[in-house]
Formats: C-alpha cells, structure tokens, sequence
C-alpha cells in the first residue's frame, strides 16, 4: 500500500526530493507516435516552460528536470525559509499568478483600495494569506499546478477526456548530498541513456543543457536553484557543488551510460566524489539505482550498509 505524501515529505531530515511524473497506459506526453507517426515533440516545450514558470511563482526551486516521451522528472528543493520571510501582499501577489483569488485579497493589495478595509477584513486577508504561504512551499501543490496544466492541453489537443496521468506523482527523499548528486546526474542523463542525445549538451529541454548555454555566457540560468560551491560558513542559497565539478561529473557519469561509449571511467575522480567519500564502484551502483532500486528515500549510507553485507541493493 503506497505511504501517505505527508509521510514521505518531510523538511526536517532534507528539503531536496526527486519526483517523477508517468502518463497513462501508451499516451504520448512527448516524442513521435510509432503507430500514427503523430508528433509530439512541441509538448516538451509547455512542460519546461510551465515548470519554469511554477518556479518563479512558489518557494520551490528546481535542481534539476528532463522531460521524456511519457514520463518527467524533477528536482525540487523546498525553501521554506523563503515562503516564511514573504510579507502577506507577496504572498498574495504570487498567488494571484496562479488563480483570481478573493476579491478581499484583491482589494488588499490594491492602494487605493487597501486603506478602506476594516480591522476584520485585514485579518481575514492575513489568515487567507498564511493557507497561501503553506502552499507556496508545498511538493504536492507544486506539482499538481504542473501535471493539471498540462494534462488539461494535452486531452484538448488529442479531443479526448480523462486521466492523462498515472495518478499522483511518485517522490523520493534524497537524504545526503551523495544521494542529491546522484539523482541529478542520473534526471539530467535521461535523454543520453534513451539514445534520444549523444551528449548532455544536446539534450533538450533539460536542466544540464540550460546551464550549460548560460555557463559558456559567465552566468546561471535564474530560475534554477544555483551552485552556490563546497559546503562553507555563511554560505549563500544554493546547491553544496561547484558547477565545473558537476560538469566533470555529469560527462564522467554519462561516459559509462552511454550505449556507445561503455569504456570505464578513467581512475582520476571528480572531486565531488572525493567529498562525498564515494568510489567508482559505488557511484555507478548509485546512480543505476536511482529508480529502479531505491523506492520512497535514496541515501548513501544505505548502499554502503547493503555493499557491507553483501546484499543485492534492494532499498525502502
């Protein structure tokens, strides 16, 4: 029986979670229909455009994504702090992006109309406010904006009615930095291991190919949560790596998946390896068992528990 979402989400053991969208019995979210030739290609784009979009409006960043032929997958990191720190006319006002809202929350917000409310219509607009900040920090409502979207325009586009996706959403908890590097290198590598690009870089619509354009301009893509570099004092916002290392790491990662380069990955490691106390071994066990092993949490001391009793890696 699949765990409660309230029981898989929790932002006192980590804020970062893979989660992974599947359409329903053959629907095509993307790619080329075998059977009628039909493409589908265009709707990659509504995806990443929406998901981008999304990440502007809630204090949910995203790490990393790959849209795929029937299936997406994401990176999302809660910022909690963020949402907390809004005042109630931000909250509102990004809220108001997503629906019309109240029209006491409108008038709220609006100068010249905001002074004319009373005491109690003020406190209604605050209490009304604080439902908001908790959704805005929400997976849950994160992704259901997302998935609703689109399978709203794909069963108009197709004239049909009905479920689009294989109910909610599946999430995993990535528990430690090791098991945050993993996910990342292994959603940023789905095109590459589908033969669908030969390199990260032509992989499109996806995280590593728009950090990659904006890293050859000096610069991050803004609406995706920054590499802020090794773990520090008063460190800012952002991902525990440094970009260039996630770079060596992703193309080392992706040497050893791809179907036409199966040669082994040379012996000088990625620092960020070194960091994280992984060997080859271990990374390439780790990253093939982001989905396929792991189920509701991914977490390195669980493979090297598994490695230690020699176990097939068979995680909950």
């Amino acid at each position: 029986m699949p765990r409660p979402r309230k029981c898989l989400i929790n932002l006192s053991e980590t804020p970062y979670y893979h989660c992974v969208s599947r359409c329903v019995r053959s629907a095509y979210l993307c790619g080329v229909d075998k059977l009628t030739r039909k493409s589908y290609e265009h709707r990659r784009g509504w995806v990443e455009k929406r998901l981008l979009f999304l990440a502007d409006v809630f204090c949910v960043d995203v790490c990393a994504y790959a849209v795929m032929s029937n299936h997406t997958h994401v990176v999302l990191h809660i910022n909690k702090e963020k949402a907390d720190s809004l005042s109630v006319s931000e909250v509102i006002r990004r809220w108001h992006k997503l629906y019309k809202g109240m029209l006491l929350a409108q008038r709220y917000i609006n100068p010249a109309e905001s002074d004319a409310l009373s005491a109690a219509e003020k406190e209604t607009v605050r209490d009304l406010a604080e439902v908001y900040r908790n959704r805005l920090f929400d997976i849950s409502w994160f992704m259901r904006l997302l998935n609703e979207y689109i399978a709203r325009h794909a069963n108009k586009e197709d004239g049909c009615t009905g479920h689009f996706w294989e109910g909610r959403f599946k999430s995993q908890a990535l528990m430690d930095e090791a098991a945050l590097a993993a996910c990342m290198a292994y959603v940023d590598l789905n095109p590459v291991r589908a033969c669908l690009a030969n390199t990260p870089e032509e992989s499109t619509h996806t995280s590593i190919k728009k950090r990659i354009e904006a890293a050859k301009s000096h610069y991050q893509p803004t609406r995706l949560f920054p590499f802020a570099g090794n773990p520090r004092a008063n460190m800012p916002a952002g991902l525990p790596f440094r970009l260039e290392e996630y770079f060596a790491l992703v193309e080392q990662t992706g040497r050893y998946f791809h179907p036409e380069k199966r040669g082994k990955i040379g012996d000088t490691a990625s620092p960020i390896l070194i960091r994280v106390g992984l060997q080859h071994a271990d990374w390439t066990a780790f990253v093939c068992a982001i989905e396929t092993e792991f189920k509701t949490t991914v977490c390195l001391e669980k493979l090297k528990s598994a490695r230690k009793k020699n176990l097939k890696y068979n995680f909950a």
